[in-house]
């Protein structure tokens, strides 16, 4: 075994000065509007927190351990708690664009260990791509997201497989593809194509608002099957809200039942 500690590292050229890409990336509503909702307090020894789902439980505290804008913001759990740290560093390039590097750290030896570092890179790279979508499409506008996920007792691929058939996803689907996806109770996600890759799909939406949108299956054992959008304008939160509530319906509706 390597004595070097393993970390994700992964790079993406976005479009925008290094002040615009910094509000993205370091700001509260900036990563809320790609990532999931945070709050962060601008500054080093800041407190910052990430929520993945409804409730206080879901709600991971943190600290911005880095502060140097607009170049570089680290994320830790705290002085001295170990645990996972997220680099992110700003590089303005020719052209009026940057790339942002992300560097997570602190993964731990062992099987579960080795499942959550193979899953949060592939998650990462979705969400990516979705800071390249919000700064390409949305650039200094605040998203609000809907971010059902349904766990299924399925692998992945027969996750899959099962919502793409449901959804009426094409196996040949491609970029630039027109996709109108229902839940059946008035819950549509539709636009345009704009990213596939295996088990996952990413949509520049203009229903039920302007934004971006995804169809996921990841996950070792019990997979994820997730139907996240991001929504921008005034009706924004109403939107979202009703989406999620109708997207958690049909993930219940349509698990499948366990192998």
């Amino acid at each position: 075994m390597s004595d070097t500690p393993r970390s994700i590292d992964l790079s993406i050229e976005v479009p925008g000065t290094p002040e615009e890409v910094w509000r993205a990336i370091a700001t509260g509503p900036g990563i809320s509007s790609w990532y999931v909702p945070h709050r962060v307090e601008e500054r080093a020894g800041g407190a910052a927190s990430a929520s993945f789902g409804p409730g206080p439980e879901m709600e991971v505290p943190g600290r911005v351990a880095a502060w140097e804008p607009p170049h570089r913001v680290v994320f830790d759990d705290g002085e001295g708690a170990g645990g996972l740290a997220f680099e992110w560093l700003v590089e303005a390039k020719d052209g009026g664009s940057c790339v942002v590097r992300l560097v997570n750290t602190g993964f731990g030896d062992g099987g579960e260990w080795d499942d959550q570092y193979d899953d949060l890179q592939e998650g990462w790279k979705l969400f990516l791509l979705n800071l390249r979508l919000h700064l390409e499409h949305f650039r200094g506008r605040e998203a609000a997201s809907a971010q059902p996920v349904g766990m299924w007792q399925v692998d992945s691929q027969t996750a899959w497989d099962t919502a793409a058939g449901a959804l009426g996803i094409p196996s040949t689907i491609a970029v630039g593809d027109r996709l109108d996806l229902d839940s059946g109770d008035g819950a549509r996600l539709a636009g345009t194509v704009a990213d596939v890759a295996e088990r996952r799909i990413a949509l520049l939406l203009d229903t039920p608002a302007a934004g971006t949108g995804f169809v996921v299956a990841e996950g070792h054992g019990p997979s994820c099957l997730s139907v996240w959008a991001y929504l921008y304008g005034d009706d924004r939160d109403t939107l979202a809200a009703d989406l999620a509530a109708g997207w958690e319906r049909w993930l219940t509706a349509h698990a499948p039942a366990p192998a």
